[in-house]
């Protein structure tokens, strides 16, 4: 009702200037009505770009448009200065309504594209990122590039390798023996002729263990090898975790310079309008000195800001084995993932399919083998063997021999060596119920987070930032008539956007609790 009064008003006054008479009451009131629009025909259309395009809920994919500043006056008397900037600042809201409605009867979502040179847009979906590249970067390319050069995972799969190669080694017999003599005189070397006892002999001899030992030794080797594997996998499924976390927090840093951006951009307007109107004594000086106040607090977190991307930045290149100092393009645009599963279904599924459960299950089985092939030293092993004897001029011979090895010092080798494979059982049980318990703990610590992360999302969805937002408005509307000061509106701004922060740092920390969980089950839940 205001607005349309104001705007009777103004027409009122024009058709008096088209006759070259203004009358005294008329003028009056006309500067009643400018006044009472002051600065608040701007912010009108400032708000309505920011907080009518954009649903809540889900990302915006077009940019928030942002009014020019309002004109300083420089000269001038008061009362032309006062007209001169309030008038412009009319001006600049209706340009923005008529844009608003452009776009709307021509398909355009975004009212800056139809008027670029009256607003500025930022955070336009082809912007460049804080390291200067334009390339966008996804998940999928760094997760891809992290499997391929991460060297941990290298390491680990070289580690496994290794493991496997000694299967076949455990399960092999003894290298024989092969053994070449002669009996007879030293100078010249030569067998004395006609003595029995002086020959040349070959003979070969090979060890062979108690049966069943090759086979505890090979079972056991296997076990280890087995264990490997599932710490391979391990590795590189944290790694895979380690890189998505990274990624998050990159994107939340990034999300968060945008919203200060935007922040500081507005406030950097209201400053201008809060100049305009301390100029010409419509406004106190602390409004003034607290647009400043909060333009330098936004400027301290773009630094602080900085410093986190490059920090994100130099852990993401680690992962992927680059150095620090390469650059890193923006990261794409984060949608909500899903946990379509229960706590107890992802117990059960984190007890089946963990990897490093199953590699302190191997282990178990590793330290049982052990103890059974303790338990099989008490008994002792073989040697055969075959001789040939040449001498000169008699017969020559053959001989077979056969050996066995006694364990007589079993209480200082045979029964230490089956307690400490006792004990090693007894260590890989409880270990296994170690990482258990602590993988239990770590599934509940990750769904709590996400869970309460889901709800704080919802929360601010359909709660606290719609009611923030009529918050704001109200303030706007009693700013208009002078029941509300410049600070609380100010105040009021800051509090809107500060929840569109918490959003994205909620939307963070529940993609984080899901990159968090995919090691524990096995199981990819986002991308």
């Amino acid at each position: 009702m205001r607005r349309s009064q104001s705007a009777l008003l103004l027409c009122a006054v024009g058709s008096f200037r088209h006759r070259g008479v203004i009358p005294r009451d008329v003028r009056r009131r006309r500067e009643r009505a400018l006044k009472r629009l002051g600065g608040v025909g701007m912010l009108m259309g400032v708000l309505m770009s920011i907080f009518i395009p954009p649903t809540w809920g889900r990302q915006a994919d077009h940019p928030i448009a942002i009014a020019e500043g309002a004109p300083i006056p420089s000269s001038g008397s008061r009362g032309e200065a006062v007209e001169r900037a309030q008038e412009g600042i009319f001006l600049r809201s209706s340009t923005d309504r008529q844009a608003q409605g452009t776009a709307q009867r021509t398909g355009v979502d975004d009212p800056a594209s139809v008027v670029p040179d009256l607003s500025i847009a930022l955070g336009p979906p082809q912007e460049v990122s804080a390291s200067g590249s334009s390339s966008v970067v996804t998940l999928d390319e760094l997760v891809a590039e992290a499997l391929k050069r991460n060297p941990e995972i290298l390491a680990a799969r070289r580690q496994y390798d290794v493991k496997r190669a000694r299967v076949p080694q455990a399960k092999a017999l003894p290298e024989p023996l092969l053994s070449v003599a002669s009996m007879g005189n030293l100078l010249p070397f030569s067998v004395q002729v006609g003595d029995p006892s002086s020959a040349r002999s070959v003979s070969f001899s090979q060890d062979i263990p108690f049966p069943g030992k090759l086979s505890l030794h090979g079972r056991a080797a296997a076990m280890e090898a087995e264990a490997e594997r599932w710490t391979y996998e391990l590795t590189w499924r944290t790694v895979v975790a380690d890189v998505k976390m990274a990624y998050y927090d990159l994107y939340f840093v990034e999300k968060s310079v945008e919203i200060i951006t935007r922040i500081k951009g507005l406030l950097e307007q209201f400053l201008q309008i809060a100049e305009a109107r301390y100029r010409v004594g419509k406004a106190a000086q602390q409004d003034v000195l607290k647009a400043q106040t909060e333009i330098s607090i936004l400027l301290e977190r773009l630094a602080l800001l900085e410093q986190q991307r490059a920090r994100a930045v130099a852990r993401i290149n680690a992962l992927l084995d680059r150095p620090p100092e390469t650059p890193l393009g923006r990261v794409a645009e984060v949608k909500k993932g899903e946990l379509p599963y229960s706590l107890d279904e992802l117990y059960q599924m984190a007890a089946a399919r963990y990897p490093g459960l199953k590699r302190e299950e191997r282990r178990i089985d590793r330290a049982h083998y052990a103890f059974a092939l303790a338990r099989k030293e008490f008994y002792p092993d073989f040697a055969v063997g075959i001789q040939y004897v040449q001498r000169p001029r008699m017969p020559e011979m053959w001989g077979i021999s056969f050996s066995v090895k006694l364990p007589l010092y079993f209480w200082k080798r045979q029964r230490p060596a089956l307690e400490e494979a006792v004990a090693e059982w007894a260590q890989a049980r409880h270990e296994y119920s170690g990482v258990r318990a602590q993988l239990f703990f770590r599934i509940k610590d990750a769904y709590l987070m996400a869970m309460t992360a889901d709800r704080l999302l919802r929360l601010y969805e359909e709660g606290i930032i719609p009611q923030a937002t009529l918050t704001l408005e109200s303030a706007v509307a009693a700013y208009q008539v002078g029941t509300v000061d410049f600070l609380t509106l100010i105040t009021n701004l800051i509090t809107v956007l500060t929840y569109e922060l918490n959003y994205y740092e909620q939307l963070v920390t529940f993609q984080k609790s899901l990159a968090q969980l995919e090691p524990l089950i096995a199981q990819e839940l986002t991308r």
